[in-house]
């Protein structure tokens, strides 16, 4: 028995089609103390998983000098929508190197268009 045939997913229209070393304005929504808030988190894309309904995807930040990672499922329905700001020029699928580099050595280039 296969995962799909049991749990119906459909991919969420929000989420641009983006891949590793990209940056992404990540909208994912939040519940504290009985409200409902949007929060934003930009950051690199560093690995995507998909595999069906388990897909996800890492965005990394910097966020004053320390690096904070959060992943986010695909078929959520707290994930809003996902934009792409920038196009990274990246030659591998996991950028698990980025963790280990800071400030301006962290930084990807950007893909010529």
């Amino acid at each position: 028995m296969d995962v799909r045939s049991v749990i119906e997913t459909e991919p969420n229209p929000n989420v641009a089609k983006f891949k590793s070393g990209d940056t992404v304005k990540v909208y994912y929504r939040i519940m504290e103390s009985g409200k409902e808030r949007t929060q934003v988190f930009n950051g690199v894309v560093i690995r995507t998983r998909r595999s069906g309904p388990n897909s996800t995807f890492t965005v990394r930040q910097v966020f004053e000098g320390i690096g904070v990672e959060r992943i986010f499922p695909y078929c959520s329905p707290f994930l809003e929508k996902v934009e792409v700001t920038a196009i990274g020029h990246a030659r591998r699928a996991k950028l698990y190197y980025l963790r280990g580099l800071s400030k301006k050595r962290a930084r990807l280039k950007l893909k010529s268009t």
